[in-house]
């Protein structure tokens, strides 16, 4: 878990990432405020036990939705692994609008780009590109060795273009749900998971909003009760809760509210948990 958070900026919590590791490659889905160095303190490097987190080593970005705080780290995803030694454009797949992000993000930075090609410092000439991919419909979108990677749109208010991913690994099935409000398609998806990793947020945070705020939030995401209902469905392994919006109760409230309607096993991820 390289960020569990939201859009508010809570020092201990960086913006939403997820890491899927096999055979030490990384894939990464959303790129939150904060995502390199989080996945640089597990790393070897910085004292970690993960190789495949290795900031030269990110090369996979899948991203579910455009909002700001699951993709404002993408400059420094590109640029800081470049600099540490990536030398391979990064593969980087997302909705209609991720290919124009990463162009005009290419443009903000090019003197500094120049700057390291041309100058003194050594520097390759790939690591800063990016290789994009916008994902336009449900089904597989990438493949290799290591992973099948499915794709699935969710109900995300009035975003037209926000997605679910599915990982199948050689020996794990992975669902991420992205921002989301209740879905049958993420059902579908889910269905007997070794690991669902779903967003929430608290029934009992959820009475201290404002009437217009509520309406927003039970139109975006999902509540504990609604996602105990669609894991009693799914019945993944494991449940793992990120992006909790908490408004002032805790990961605890969180689990209770959950285990009232959901016996399986739940947890509530802090950063650089690892399932």
């Amino acid at each position: 878990m390289l960020g569990t958070g939201t859009p508010n900026p809570f020092p201990e919590r960086s913006g939403p990432g997820v890491a899927i590791v096999v055979n030490d490659e990384a894939y990464l889905v959303d790129f939150g405020a904060g995502v390199v160095r989080r996945a640089a303190s597990l790393s070897p490097e910085y004292g970690g036990e993960i190789p495949g987190l290795a900031v030269e080593k990110l090369n996979h970005a899948f991203l579910t939705h455009l909002h700001s705080d699951h993709s404002v780290g993408l400059p420094d995803l590109l640029l800081t692994s470049w600099v540490a030694g990536r030398d391979r454009p990064l593969r980087l797949f997302g909705p209609e609008g991720t290919a124009s992000m990463a162009k005009n993000i290419i443009a903000a930075y090019e003197e500094d780009i120049r700057y390291r090609l041309y100058s003194d410092q050594p520097a390759n000439n790939q690591g800063w590109r990016i290789d994009t991919s916008e994902v336009t419909q449900t089904g597989v979108i990438f493949k290799d060795n290591n992973v099948t990677v499915e794709a699935f749109r969710v109900p995300h208010g009035s975003w037209p273009d926000a997605w679910g991913y599915r990982f199948t690994t050689p020996d794990k099935v992975i669902v991420i749900s992205g921002d989301t409000a209740p879905s049958e398609r993420l059902l579908e998806y889910a269905k007997g998971a070794d690991i669902l990793i779903h967003e929430v947020y608290s029934l009992e945070g959820f009475q201290k909003k404002e009437p217009r705020w509520q309406k927003y939030h039970a139109g975006n995401h999902t509540s504990t009760h609604e996602l105990g209902a669609l894991a009693v469905k799914a019945r993944p392994k494991l449940l793992v809760l990120y992006h909790q919006l908490l408004w002032g109760s805790s990961h605890e409230t969180l689990l209770r509210e959950v285990r009232e309607i959901y016996d399986g096993e739940v947890v509530s991820a802090r950063d650089l948990d690892v399932y």
